[in-house]
């Protein structure tokens, strides 16, 4: 067994252990699903990095800027400018909500909002695109470890699996968040040494680049290829896909319910905003420098990994593929927190078992996390790629969730009927588009933007059709 395998495991090991004293902490369900809302800014700003900076970020990023160069900075960069609008629009007023009526979902907010059957329809939606999230940080441990050790695919899914659902299933929130936090000063600390050893390593930035140039399968523009709007379709495209996700996504809103009070759910968001927008950059110039060195790589998101292993001295190498293997970990027990936490809530108390008491509720939720674990691995064995995995799930999250969420927030007018009408139309558009017409939209808007525009449209003529229908006739 090589030795970064050995560090990865012993990294595992740490990070169940710290789970597993954090969980002792946990002895009700509150505790489990929003930490008995006794977060403050620092942990809430670390436990949202660490959930945000997961596969797409880094495995995903570095293999867009390693095909599109430096225009891949948009994939994080759209998630920092959602989670800046996030801080000053959603995350307080939905935390003021959350604390006077004991929220602990964000499908607790749409019942209350709306009715038991939004609530019902989302929880489903967003149950089939999260299990698809999950599996796409389990396919960027599976690329790490086919690295590292040449493992198969199956092995990589379900080692990544088996270590998220234990430290999760033990403490949720709770251990997440202390978890998080030693993951991120591992990837903070191997992604900012990385990125100027592995330039340097190429022969500087201006030697990384003549050598892409002069490389016979390189086929683009150069200078596109090293603008950050160069690739202008795809950076549209990653703005409309998570901007809008990130102001709404029930894993990020529900750390948030974590907080100590509004001020600490602002200012923690606002923080990892900031830590997001300055990430941004790290992974495409990681991709662009190992395009350097393997210009025709069988997989893209394998660049990183490949950089990390064969350029870097064994120190450097696997703190960095720690601060990787982090990354898909803290993502994916945001994911995981997500799938367990909604399907015992909003259905199995929700629905079935209306009469569960604390104790029984967080019992199910291990349970269920476990389950969730294992069908995130199934799901991750099939899926081709990381970004197709997360593609799938931010399209189907925008679609669903933006427009209930944020109109229901600001306008009193629309009701259950039309939150409903808009979940249907939204999602109903952004499949349709994407299965039946090639994932082109249409005409210059892609597919969840124009089920964004049909999810509005449809919310806006419901809600002003159901109270023209209520005000009575004059006599």
């Amino acid at each position: 067994m090589n030795r970064y395998l050995w560090v990865l495991i012993f990294y595992s090991a740490s990070l169940l252990l710290l789970g597993f004293f954090a969980s002792r902490q946990v002895k009700q369900a509150s505790d489990f699903f929003v930490a008995s809302r006794k977060l403050g800014s620092g942990l809430l700003f670390s436990t949202l990095l660490a959930a945000n900076i997961g596969a797409g970020s880094t495995i995903g990023a570095a293999g867009l800027g390693y095909q599109h160069g430096l225009s891949a900075i948009w994939w994080v960069g759209s998630a920092g400018l959602g989670s800046l609008l996030l801080a000053f629009t959603l995350a307080p007023r939905l935390w003021r909500i959350a604390a006077a009526h004991n929220f602990l979902t964000v499908g607790d907010y749409l019942e209350y909002r709306y009715d038991r059957n939004v609530r019902r329809l989302v929880a489903g939606v967003l149950w089939l695109g999260a299990l698809a999230i999950l599996a796409g940080q389990l396919i960027a441990m599976a690329w790490i470890l086919e690295v590292v050790a040449q493992a198969p695919k199956w092995l990589g899914c379900l080692l990544g699996g088996l270590v998220v659902t234990g430290y999760f299933s033990l403490g949720g929130l709770v251990s997440t968040a202390w978890v998080n936090v030693a993951q991120l000063a591992i990837k903070l600390a191997g992604f900012l040494l990385a990125v100027p050893f592995a330039i340097h390593g190429a022969g500087g930035w201006e030697g990384a680049t003549s050598q892409i140039a002069g490389q016979s399968g390189f086929r683009g523009n150069l200078t596109e290829y090293l603008s950050v709007t160069g690739h202008s379709v795809e950076s549209f495209g990653y703005l409309v896909l998570l901007v809008p996700s990130f102001l709404v996504s029930p894993g990020i809103l529900q750390k948030v319910y974590g907080a100590r009070d509004s001020g600490v759910a602002r200012n923690g968001v606002l923080l990892n905003a900031f830590g997001l927008l300055l990430f941004a950059s790290l992974p495409p110039l990681l991709g662009i420098v190992a395009h350097a060195f393997y210009p025709e790589l069988p997989n893209r998101e394998l660049a990183l990994p490949a950089l990390m292993v064969h350029q870097m001295p064994f120190w450097l190498g696997a703190l960095a593929l720690a601060a990787v293997f982090s990354a898909e970990l803290s993502a994916a027990d945001a994911v995981l927190a997500m799938l367990s936490t909604s399907f015992a809530r909003d259905w199995v108390q929700g629905y079935w078992r209306p009469e569960l008491n604390s104790a029984e509720l967080l019992h199910i939720t291990r349970i269920v996390s476990i389950g969730a674990g294992l069908l995130g691995v199934l799901i991750a064995l099939w899926l081709p790629n990381v970004v197709s995995a997360l593609q799938i799930f931010y399209g189907l999250l925008t679609a669903a969730l933006f427009v209930p969420l944020v109109f229901g927030l600001y306008w009193k007018r629309p009701k259950a009927k039309a939150a409903l009408a808009a979940i249907v139309a939204g999602v109903g558009s952004t499949s349709g588009l994407q299965a039946f017409g090639s994932g082109a939209g249409l005409g210059l808007l892609p597919p969840v933007a124009s089920g964004l525009l049909a999810a509005a449209v449809t919310m806006t003529l419901a809600a002003m059709w159901q109270n023209s229908a209520e005000v009575p006739m004059a006599r």
